[in-house]
């Protein structure tokens, strides 16, 4: 199973994030946490916790970020100029699409 952990960059909540992470290991013995790897926010602690609590892990971060050894996509994906449309188009709609394609979503604030 995979679940996709996005979220703002001012995300703070470090316990609640580190709580919710630790009972999905207890929880879920077939779990992938996916991510867009930004340096701050929820994206931060996703990466931080999965990879502590050896959850596998994966990032889909935007084309402009440099490649790293989480990132499922090839390195020529990446490195491109920054294109802010294309940045808040990706984001814009999640919770609409969830519940369009009928895949479920936790909102931790």
């Amino acid at each position: 199973m995979k679940i996709a952990i996005i979220g703002s960059r001012t995300y703070t909540n470090k316990s609640k994030m580190k709580n919710f992470m630790f009972r999905l290991k207890m929880e879920h013995t077939d779990v992938e946490v996916v991510s867009g790897g930004a340096k701050d926010g929820a994206d931060k602690y996703a990466k931080k916790f999965a990879l502590e609590f050896k959850i596998p892990y994966s990032e889909f971060p935007p084309q402009h970020e440099p490649h790293n050894m989480h990132c499922v996509m090839e390195a020529y994906n990446y490195g491109k100029p920054y294109g802010v449309g294309y940045y808040h188009k990706r984001n814009k709609d999640m919770i609409k699409y969830c519940e369009k394609i009928n895949k479920k979503y936790v909102i931790l604030d």
